[in-house]
């Protein structure tokens, strides 16, 4: 592994609308799934591979997230105190994970230049970005592999997942060529969220990068889009057609990956990750068997 990555920037600056009302007063990064914010899996993920110097984008409102890898005084003694040490283990994981540092976005100019506001902390080096809605399976490590891909080929790395053609239009779908290795591909050219006609591939971005530092120059030239945000995709498409850099390649995932960001998808994860757990899984599936075989009479009669 590059032992010169150690810094991961992580983008949580977001409002988080689609869960209205639950993230009017909560950053939805906090939501929790089973008992972990969402936040906490993607800190955690950053940390196993390696990457213990993480810097926050955060916005208004988002005071909770430096909190929750805060120490709390109060909370700590009243546990030691009753002797329940398995919570105030717990409640410590969190506090000594990584190096936290935070940065307010200011204004919301998207993604691009989230990542932009990143620049101070990173330096001149390369670094990874993990979106906070992609929860990846720690049992499936991705972003190890896309480090060593980053140090192998000195290129800028993306991670791509392929999905049902008919999906392709909620992402950013990737033009490629293959490599010497069928798990890592080429990327030629980036599309965001096209027609299912008009895409070069299945193969989406999912919200893993690492990136080299010579992405800062070239947000700082990106145009904005409609409505003024400034787009990763952009600079990612600018970087894989410049002939003099060394261009950026994608690793296909073949893992498993939980999307927080919607609805549905969120309590799909909750409900996959609870029911793989020892301490809930046998109770969990054997409800949520009955739970079904409930329901079949009841949707088949309509």
């Amino acid at each position: 592994m590059n032992e010169r990555i150690t810094k991961a920037v992580i983008p949580a600056a977001g409002l988080g609308t689609r869960f209205l009302p639950a993230t009017k007063a909560m950053p939805k990064e906090m939501l929790p799934v089973v008992d972990k914010p969402a936040i906490q899996y993607v800190v955690e993920e950053a940390v196993s591979a390696g990457l213990t110097d993480i810097l926050m984008v955060t916005g208004r409102n988002k005071n909770a997230l430096e909190n929750h890898f805060d120490r709390v005084a109060e909370l700590e003694a009243t546990l030691e105190a009753k002797g329940d040490t398995a919570k105030l283990e717990t409640v410590n994981e969190s506090t000594g994970l990584a190096d936290m540092h935070y940065v307010r976005q200011g204004d919301p100019m998207g993604l691009g230049h989230a990542v932009h506001r990143a620049k101070m902390h990173v330096g001149d080096e390369p670094f990874a970005v993990l979106l906070g809605d992609d929860l990846i399976d720690a049992r499936d490590p991705l972003l190890s592999r896309m480090l060593v891909e980053q140090s192998r080929r000195d290129a800028s790395i993306v991670a791509l997942l392929e999905v049902d053609p008919d999906q392709i239009h909620l992402y950013g779908a990737a033009a490629v060529e293959s490599t010497d290795d069928p798990e890592v591909v080429r990327i030629t050219g980036l599309v965001e969220k096209p027609a299912k006609e008009a895409a070069p591939s299945n193969y989406a971005v999912i919200g893993r990068y690492v990136l080299k530092p010579e992405v800062f120059d070239v947000l700082e030239g990106t145009t904005p889009c409609r409505g003024g945000e400034i787009q990763l995709t952009d600079a990612l498409m600018t970087m894989a057609a410049d002939p003099g850099s060394s261009g950026v390649y994608g690793v296909v995932f073949r893992g498993r990956r939980y999307d927080t960001g919607d609805k549905l998808e969120y309590i799909k994860a909750v409900v996959q990750l609870a029911a793989e757990r020892d301490d809930l899984g046998p109770d969990l599936r054997a409800w949520l068997a009955a739970y079904v075989t409930e329901l079949e009479p009841v949707f088949a009669s309509h």
